[in-house]
C-alpha cells in the first residue's frame, strides 16, 4: 500500500500562489491544482470534517466551530473529543483496505480519543489555582515528552494570539507552523505512518489582520512575508516525504477575502428585547439558555438559537433588514446546504463577502466581561479574530505583557487583558462560499489522474484522498 502526507496549508488558495511561494508553485507545475467547492460553513472544524468523513454536518454533526450545547445550555467552542464527529473517519476505510495501514494525526482539529494511531494536538493545562500552562497532548504518551525534548515546549504565543504569525519575545512568526511540520517529520522517521495528517496555520493569522488584497486589488504586500515563510516550509516537507517515499497532496480548508464591516446580532437581539445578559461582578455575562434568541457567532456564518420559537418570523425579518447579511437560511435551505442538524441554528445568518459576525453583545466596552480583552477561545460565546491584535489604546503595551507575565511568574493571579474591542481591526474572514474561485480552497497532488479537472465537492475530497493508496 502506498504511502500519503497530506499537509493542509491554511488559507491557501490560486490566487496567493506566484512569485512568493516558488516551491508550491513548482509543486503544482509538477501534477495539478483543482479548487475545492468550499464546505458550509467554509470553517475549520466543518471542513476538516467533510474532508476526513466524506459527509456534509447533516451526517457528522460538525456545524462549525463551535455550537450552542442544548442539553447543557451552553455555547461551545473548539471542544476537540473526535467522539463528537458523528461518522466514520477517511482511516477507518484506509484499514479496511488494509488491516496493517497506520494514522498519525499532526494537530488536525478533533483529535483526542481518535482511532488514529499516533496523535498530537494544543491542549494547555489548568492546575487548580487558576494557572494555565501550554502544553501538547500526545498518543501514545510517550511521543509528548519525546517530541518536546527534540524540539523544545510548543511555541503555543505563536499559535493563536496577539503574537501569532509576527515575530515576538516568544518567537519567531512562523514558530508554530515550523514546530508542527518537524513533529510529523519526527513522526514519519519514527513510525513511517500510512497516512499522515499535517496542519499548518501560519497564512491564517495575517489573512485575518491584513486582508489578501490592497485597496487597488493586488496582492497584500503585508502578506508577502507570510507567503514565503509557508513555502519555505512547506517545500521542506515536499522533499522530505518524496526522500522518504511517500506521495504529497497538498490542501486548504478555506480562503480569506477582505472583510472590513463587523455585524454585532447579538446588539440587535438586545435592542429587541431577545436578548438576556446578567450582571456577574459588574460586568455583563450574556446568559444564552435564558434569552429568546441569540448568534452564536463564527466568522462569516452566525447560527441563531431561538428558545422561544414563536419569534422565528420576526427574528428572520430583522435579519434580512440588517445591513451586511447576505441571507438567512430556514429549515428548507439548511437541508438543502447540507447542515440540518440539531446542532445547528434555527436560522443561520450569511454575511455579506465584505462583512463579518462578531459575538459582541454589550453596549458599554466598561460593562464587557473580564474575558472580552484576553485571548479565551472557550468562555468566549463566538469566535473572536480581535484576539489577534494587542489593544492600541494601551500606551507600551510589551510592557504590560512583561508585568502579567512576571505576575504569572510569580504565581499572583493575573488577568492578560491586552485585546481591544474594536472589531473594525479585523480586515480578512471566511465562512461563506466567496465569488472568485481563486480565492476557493485548493487541492493539489502529483497525480492529477486521481482528482479529475473539473473541480471537488469538499466532501469529494476523502474518496479522492483515499484513491492514493
Amino acid at each position: 500500500m502506498k504511502r500519503l502526507a497530506v499537509i493542509n496549508v491554511v488559507g491557501l488558495t490560486e490566487a496567493l500562489i506566484g512569485e512568493h511561494t516558488p516551491r508550491i508553485a513548482e509543486f503544482v507545475k509538477r501534477g495539478a491544482l483543482t479548487h475545492i467547492t468550499p464546505a458550509f460553513p467554509a470553517v475549520t472544524c466543518t471542513a476538516q470534517s467533510n474532508y476526513l468523513t466524506g459527509k456534509t454536518p447533516a451526517e457528522h454533526g460538525i456545524v462549525g466551530n463551535g455550537w450552542f450545547n442544548r442539553e447543557f445550555a451552553e455555547v461551545q467552542f473548539w471542544k476537540q473529543s473526535n467522539h463528537v464527529v458523528g461518522s466514520p473517519k477517511i482511516w477507518d476505510a484506509l484499514r479496511l483496505q488494509n488491516s496493517q495501514a497506520t494514522v498519525a494525526n499532526c494537530f488536525w482539529w478533533f483529535n483526542m480519543y481518535s482511532s488514529v494511531d499516533y496523535a498530537i494536538t494544543p491542549r494547555p493545562m489548568y492546575p487548580a489555582d487558576g494557572r494555565k500552562f501550554f502544553d501538547v497532548y500526545s498518543w501514545p504518551y510517550s511521543i509528548r515528552e519525546e517530541i518536546k525534548k527534540k524540539l523544545g515546549e510548543f511555541p503555543f504565543f505563536s499559535f493563536w494570539g496577539p503574537a501569532a504569525g509576527i515575530d515576538s519575545p516568544q518567537g519567531k512568526a512562523d514558530a508554530a507552523s515550523r514546530w508542527i511540520a518537524e513533529s510529523a517529520k519526527w513522526i514519519e522517521n519514527k513510525y513511517s505512518p500510512t497516512l499522515n495528517l499535517i496542519y499548518l496555520p501560519h497564512l491564517d493569522y495575517n489573512l485575518q489582520r491584513h486582508g489578501t488584497c490592497d485597496t487597488a486589488g493586488k496582492l497584500n504586500p503585508k502578506i508577502d512575508r507570510d507567503l514565503r515563510e509557508i513555502d519555505a516550509i512547506v517545500g521542506d516537507l515536499i522533499e522530505f516525504f518524496a526522500k522518504r517515499g511517500a506521495q504529497v497532496v497538498l490542501l486548504s480548508e478555506y480562503g480569506i477575502t477582505n472583510a472590513d464591516s463587523p455585524i454585532h446580532l447579538n446588539r440587535i437581539f438586545r435592542e429587541q428585547g431577545w436578548l438576556t445578559v446578567k450582571e456577574e461582578l459588574g460586568l455583563e455575562i450574556l446568559d444564552a439558555g435564558a434569552s429568546k434568541v441569540f448568534a452564536v457567532a463564527d466568522h462569516q456564518i452566525a447560527h441563531i438559537y431561538l428558545n422561544d420559537r414563536s419569534l422565528e418570523k420576526s427574528v428572520r425579518a430583522v435579519l434580512e433588514k440588517t445591513a451586511g447579511v447576505e441571507k438567512v437560511l430556514g429549515k428548507a435551505e439548511k437541508s438543502m446546504a447540507g447542515i440540518e442538524h440539531s446542532r445547528a441554528g434555527d436560522l443561520i445568518a450569511v454575511a455579506a463577502e465584505n462583512a463579518w459576525f462578531s459575538y459582541y453583545y454589550w453596549l458599554d466596552d466598561a460593562r464587557a466581561p473580564d474575558f472580552a480583552r484576553t485571548v479565551d477561545i472557550h468562555r468566549k460565546p463566538g469566535y473572536d479574530p480581535v484576539e489577534l491584535f494587542l489593544d492600541p489604546k494601551i500606551p507600551l503595551p510589551k510592557l504590560k505583557i512583561a508585568w502579567r507575565l512576571l505576575q504569572k511568574k510569580l504565581g499572583l493571579r493575573m488577568l492578560m487583558d491586552v485585546i481591544p474591542l474594536d472589531a473594525t481591526l479585523v480586515k480578512g474572514s471566511h465562512g461563506r462560499r466567496t465569488e472568485n474561485k481563486k480565492d476557493w480552497p485548493v487541492f493539489i497532488t502529483a497525480r492529477p489522474e486521481l482528482q479529475g479537472s473539473a473541480g471537488l465537492e469538499s466532501t469529494e475530497v476523502y474518496h479522492t484522498l483515499l484513491r492514493h493508496f
